[in-house]
């Protein structure tokens, strides 16, 4: 029990004594405590009155260098005004004296103004005064006139109207004469100075070229060995030869002449047809209509292989490339085809090498000159198909089948002056086209056409006034007028025939060209006795 007593006593006293010691350790925490906290106080409030200083020192120094800047840049702009302020006192000064020298022109030209409406102002009352003086004048011309008229009226019997009407046709006889005239002074310098030319580039190209020409007729005859084959042809009631022509298209006549079958129709494709078919049947002996129906096939292939190679043959010949297939067929079916009985495709490969030389000599393209005049007739080729003229179908059909050169399409719807030229290659073509034609030999014409041809030429020229006699020359190529002397004078004559040359083109159809001669001749005759 003591010994608890003594345990409980020291426990307490330590107590005591370690809360004494906690207490004095406080105490001397918190008066050291106070004495850092003094100092560092006392240490930040140096530092804080350091810091305010050197601010001071640097705004001080800040607000002296922008005092300074602003100085300098007040400086500058002051200058800067200064300068404008001169520059638009000087502009000032300019657009013064510019102003008043302005000012002094427009003074004088209003003075020059005033002269000038005042000079005017006398030219006014003068030309007044001078009307006035024309009208009286006027007047009294009109009154002479009048009175002039009235007398040569009286003296004259004639009206006012009739007077100017003869006068009238005296001017217009005389403008005639002296046109005449005048138009053929003009003709006579050009032939002089182009038909020296014009001959020599002619006769060059007739003389490098000269061609073959063919001469068939709308009949082909087919001859037959005996009259049982003829009556073979004709078959049972007739129906060998009506199918004949059923396939053919043609015509087949058979009279009393022994030995001949006659083959007629304008298509000369279908023609050959029909006569080849006739042929190898009679050289066969088989003739029925089964068989004539097979035998005109395989002729009908052989001649458009053989058309196709006339074509390229042709084109080969002629050194034309590039033409189409259909160009080609078209061209090769002209072999078949006569124009006054002249061969078409034999006459266009003469046309497209004149038109070669001729251009040539121009010095133009002769290979489109070539070209235009190979291809100038192809409408020939299927005019007896298609509705129209040949050199129109013609040119619708090549540009249809490629034919782009627009030289080479005028050409061959040009030829013949249906559409006006636009390049020189139409008429080189034209003028190939007329030698080719106009050559001895070359075309020929029924008698009773030609016979019809010269009476229409000799008509159109016994139409013309003061015509006496004409008669057709030299096969129809020239027509000679005789005029009467005392009715035409020379001026005359050139109209008369320019008529008659005009109307020739516009009436007749001719192959070539037709010369017109007007002859005036006056003859004096007295008797001595």
């Amino acid at each position: 029990m003591t010994g608890q007593t003594d345990l409980i006593n020291l426990t307490f006293v330590e107590v005591l004594l370690l809360a004494g010691a906690l207490f004095l350790g406080l105490v001397c925490g918190g008066i050291a405590i106070s004495l850092y906290t003094g100092r560092s106080l006392r240490r930040a409030k140096q530092q804080a009155e350091e810091v305010i200083r050197s601010a001071e020192s640097t705004a001080s120094n800040r607000a002296k260098d922008i005092q300074l800047a602003a100085q300098k840049q007040a400086a500058e702009r002051r200058s800067e005004v200064d300068r404008e302020v001169k520059l638009a006192l000087q502009s000032m000064q300019e657009s013064q004296v510019r102003t008043q020298k302005i000012q002094e022109t427009l003074e004088r030209k209003l003075e020059h103004i005033n002269d000038r409406e005042v000079r005017l102002d006398q030219q006014d009352k003068a030309n007044n005064v001078r009307q006035a003086e024309l009208a009286q004048a006027l007047t009294t011309v009109t009154q002479e006139r009048e009175s002039i008229q009235r007398r040569l009226s009286e003296i004259a019997g004639l009206t006012v109207e009739q007077a100017r009407e003869i006068f009238l046709e005296d001017v217009r006889n005389n403008s005639m004469r002296q046109a005449a005239v005048v138009e053929h002074k003009i003709i006579t310098e050009a032939e002089a100075k182009a038909g020296e030319r014009a001959r020599e580039i002619t006769l060059m190209a007739i003389q490098r070229y000269a061609a073959e020409t063919v001469s068939d007729s709308t009949i082909r005859s087919v001859k037959i060995p005996s009259e049982e084959m003829k009556g073979r042809i004709i078959g049972r009631e007739g129906r060998n030869i009506r199918a004949i022509e059923k396939l053919t298209g043609v015509d087949i006549l058979i009279d009393d002449t022994p030995g001949v079958i006659s083959v007629s129709c304008f298509d000369r494709v279908r023609q050959a047809i029909a006569a080849e078919t006739l042929q190898k049947l009679v050289a066969d002996g088989r003739v029925h209509p089964s068989r004539v129906e097979e035998v005109v096939e395989q002729v009908r292939k052989d001649i458009h292989q053989r058309i196709i190679q006339h074509g390229t043959e042709a084109a080969l010949e002629a050194d034309i490339r590039g033409l189409n297939p259909k160009i080609i067929e078209a061209m090769g079916k002209l072999h078949f085809r006569t124009s006054y009985g002249q061969n078409v495709l034999r006459h266009s490969l003469e046309v497209a090498f004149l038109s070669q030389l001729i251009a040539d000599q121009l010095g133009l393209n002769g290979a489109i000159a070539r070209r235009a005049g190979f291809l100038h007739d192809i409408g020939k080729a299927m005019d007896h198909e298609i509705e129209g003229g040949h050199p129109a179908i013609g040119m619708e059909f090549a540009a249809r089948h490629g034919e782009k050169t627009d030289a080479v399409l005028n050409a061959i719807g040009g030829h013949h002056s249906d559409i006006p030229p636009t390049t020189p290659y139409t008429p080189i073509v034209m003028a190939a086209d007329a030698l080719s034609g106009a050559r001895p030999g070359a075309r020929r014409e029924s008698m009773e056409l030609y016979i019809k041809r010269l009476e229409q030429l000799e008509a159109i020229a016994r139409e013309q006034p003061s015509v006496t006699e004409a008669f057709a020359v030299q096969a129809g190529r020239e027509i000679r007028v005789i005029v009467d002397a005392r009715k035409a004078d020379d001026a005359t004559t050139h109209m008369i025939a320019a008529a008659i040359a005009k109307r020739v083109e516009d009436e007749m159809t001719f192959p070539g060209e037709i010369k017109v001669s007007v002859l005036r001749e006056v003859r004096a005759e007295a008797v001595a006795r």
